[in-house]
């Protein structure tokens, strides 16, 4: 993988944060604190890692830490693409370096004794834009992601697996009636 400096000192600030075995949803905030002051620099990426592709969001592997404790993945969204509802497999802090994404956060109502299906509930719709970061672990992290602007937008996720053994952050995806509110 090809890097830059200022992402081998993201990786190091990352490193420091994750290696103090906090709680998931503690280090998630750490992790966030140390992601926010990256965001947006042009010498963060690569203009490889800026590359999209026309028919889904498109990953690249940024770093994976040795030992499987995190992975930094860059996502590039060109404009309507999304993806499906889901959550993941660990805690996971996300910041916008470039453009904006838009976010629906479920939560799961399960199958009621009555024969009443398991669903999902919109619970809240954010846009973050531009050096934002939000942060989150399992369970309670149920989403769906997509660019809703109209130009290329740019996203870090960091997660608390190997996402280059796993291939992904998703745990499972949510095949369930969903509803607003």
């Amino acid at each position: 993988m090809r890097t830059t400096e200022r992402l081998s000192a993201l990786v190091a600030d990352v490193r420091e944060a994750v290696g103090r075995g906090l709680p998931p949803d503690v280090t998630a905030y750490l992790v966030g604190e140390k992601l926010a002051p990256h965001l947006g620099a042009a010498d963060l990426l690569t203009a490889e890692q800026y590359e999209g592709d026309a028919e889904r969001y498109r990953q690249h592997l940024l770093h994976s830490e040795d030992d499987g404790s995190f992975s930094i993945v860059g996502l590039v969204w060109l404009p309507g693409q999304e993806t499906p509802i889901h959550d993941h497999v660990s805690w996971c802090v996300t910041g916008v370096h470039q453009g904006e994404e838009h976010e629906r956060r479920y939560r799961l109502v399960p199958a009621g004794g009555d024969g009443e299906p398991a669903r999902l509930v919109a619970t809240e719709d954010v846009v973050n834009p531009q050096g934002s970061v939000c942060g989150f672990a399992p369970p309670g992290d149920i989403h769906r992601v997509w660019n809703g602007c109209r130009q290329k937008a740019v996203s870090l996720h960091l997660y608390g697996a190997d996402i280059a053994r796993l291939g992904s952050s998703v745990r499972r995806v949510y095949d369930l009636p969903a509803s607003d509110r």
